[in-house]
């Protein structure tokens, strides 16, 4: 097993790698909407969010020469399902054609107080 580190994506706010690869298979954990440069959270807003999420999920898969295409399985953490259609808008428009399986899911708190977390599986 190797542990990922990437710059380009935020480090890691517990015990946890960022990603860890395995095989063939790269495991991302959940992805939160902190920007990599100020390690701060951005907006309120789950436009904002779901995008950052998704930005940091390109910048762990490309550090390993990975792309969007490489992802098999996403699961989505939501605060509030009412905004299910928004980040289902937001996140197609950066798979494109791609469509991994998925769960999504309502939460009651996530970390930071967040309005979205995505976790990943990719194979290389």
């Amino acid at each position: 097993m190797q542990t990922i580190f990437t710059e380009k994506a935020p480090k890691a706010i517990g015990p946890y790698s960022q990603a860890v690869s395995i095989g063939h298979l790269l495991f991302l954990s959940g992805q939160i909407p902190v920007d990599p440069d100020t390690n701060e959270v951005v907006e309120n807003d789950i436009v904002i969010q779901t995008n950052q999420v998704m930005k940091n999920i390109k910048a762990i898969l490309e550090s390993q020469q990975l792309s969007i295409k490489n992802i098999v399985k996403t699961t989505i953490f939501l605060k509030d399902m009412n905004q299910f259609a928004t980040v289902n808008e937001e996140y197609s428009k950066h798979l494109g054609d791609h469509r991994p399986a998925r769960s999504t899911v309502e939460v009651s708190r996530l970390p930071k107080d967040v309005l979205i977390e995505i976790e990943v599986i990719a194979f290389k």
